[in-house]
């Protein structure tokens, strides 16, 4: 256990990195297919594909809420884990762990709740139909089932990424993802339930996976430990966890927002077809940002364990080598998206008007998406470091301040294409903004860290 602790603080960087990052990508892009493998099989139900699909798309915000109270958690409370992991201090961070364990299940049983009670109304004001709403409503009423699942195995994942156990917590995410890929047809088709059993497979393939993350995080395999002690809230705790959980938590919600304020516009200007062709928009988008995510994943514990030792230079390498490759592959990615965006949206439905409006709204929508390296890159660094509130901004400005404008304002002088133009101009402004605090900050924030007197457990 003590050498996967010191891998942190000792192995080369760029190794350790990648060794770290490619589980975590992995983990991102299948933990990404239980919506999406849904969304294809749902799309090409033989008569209702393009209805069905359309329905299912309208719980989104309500599925990226539920995760971002797992983040708020889950990546709050793993980075200063972490960090006083560097310090020495494994008792504090079991009691973290502990501490937001209580929070998820409690979180849980609330959205369960709320959710369950204010369904119909919500999916109207996401933009559902009179077609649409009884897809919708019949999918997010069994999903919520499954609330606490989602919960524990996003939330605590985070903790076992944050001790170095990248593999274990790419595997919890794959056993999800394999269950769901298995189930999804067996139930969708096989069954005959359609909707109601893309939801069904996926409420149990989520149970596989928390089933998992607890059962790992309960041996002794495991670095820090779970004690009954732990388990009460204390609030001195839980404080720096959610202000610090706030920035993740605002990225995530606030794309909940996006996807209701860009739904409701469509249904406006566009109808149904156009909110269809978002639902698949969305769900590519989503692939695309996954292995940054998860290039952010792998760094994050170098980044804060390093930070909380004091070595400085290993975590200016580190940062280094996220940016370039988040930029790398954000470029990529741009570029085979504008090429060849009819490969990925067929996937999705074959229907030719569907299509075709699809294929030319994701060229408008990820012209921007080249900038997002530098953005997830920054940003999420902020937060290994422990700066909550420039994290916090800087996720607020994408969406809040930029985008939700945007797609409002747009769409009265270029009509339905304007929600879609709203994306990549705020993509660009959020990256430009964000690398330049981050020049300017960081480079002093460590020189600051630098000249402060050691505290005895890193001597």
């Amino acid at each position: 256990m003590a050498d996967s602790k010191n891998r942190l603080g000792t192995e080369p960087v760029g190794k350790l990195l990648f060794r770290l990052a490619a589980p975590a990508i992995l983990a991102q892009i299948v933990n990404a297919l239980y919506n999406i493998v849904d969304r294809m099989y749902i799309g090409n139900i033989e008569g209702i594909g393009k209805l069905a699909l359309t329905g299912v798309g309208l719980t989104f915000p309500v599925i990226i809420l539920i995760a971002a109270f797992a983040l708020l958690i889950g990546m709050g409370g793993a980075p200063i884990t972490a960090i006083r992991m560097g310090e020495k201090d494994n008792a504090a961070a079991e009691k973290i762990m502990g501490n937001c364990l209580s929070l998820l299940i409690l979180f849980s049983v609330v959205l369960t709740a709320v959710f369950l009670v204010f369904k119909h109304p919500l999916l109207y004001l996401f933009g559902a139909s009179d077609d649409t709403i009884g897809y919708a409503e019949d999918y997010l009423t069994i999903y919520l089932i499954g609330t606490i699942f989602v919960q524990l195995s996003l939330g605590m994942n985070c903790f076992i990424t944050t001790q170095g156990f990248s593999t274990v917590g790419m595997a919890s995410v794959l056993i999800g993802a394999v269950l769901n890929i298995a189930l999804d047809p067996l139930f969708i088709f096989g069954f005959g339930l359609g909707v109601k059993g893309a939801a069904i497979a996926t409420v149990l393939s989520q149970g596989g996976s928390a089933l998992f993350v607890l059962g790992f995080l309960l041996s002794k395999k495991s670095i820090l430990q779970f004690r009954p002690k732990n388990l009460k809230i204390d609030f001195r705790l839980i404080g720096p966890v959610l202000a610090l959980g706030l920035s993740p938590f605002i990225m995530q919600s606030t794309e909940s927002l996006v996807n209701i304020t860009l739904n409701a516009s469509l249904q406006h200007y566009g109808g149904d077809l156009y909110v269809g062709a978002m639902t698949i928009i969305g769900s590519i988008i989503q692939v695309v940002m996954m292995p940054m995510q998860g290039l952010t994943q792998g760094a994050q514990p170098i980044i804060s364990y390093n930070f909380g030792a004091r070595r400085f230079d290993r975590v200016k390498k580190t940062f280094r080598i996220l940016l370039t490759s988040c930029l790398a592959f954000s470029v990529t990615t741009c570029a085979l998206i504008e090429l060849f965006p009819q490969l990925v949206v067929q996937i999705f439905n074959s229907d030719p008007e569907l299509v075709g409006v699809t294929c030319t709204c994701l060229r408008i929508y990820a012209a921007g998406i080249w900038a997002m390296g530098a953005q997830c890159a920054c940003q999420q660094s902020f937060v290994a470091i422990g700066q909550a509130k420039i994290s916090i901004f800087l996720a607020l400005l994408r969406k809040m301040i930029l985008l939700i404008p945007l797609a409002l304002l747009l769409p009265l002088f270029m009509g339905t294409l304007g929600v879609f133009t709203a994306e990549p101009i705020a993509d660009i402004g959020a990256a430009a903004t964000t690398s330049v605090m981050f020049a300017i900050f960081f480079k002093r924030y460590l020189k600051q860290k630098e000249n402060e007197p050691q505290a005895a457990g890193n001597e």
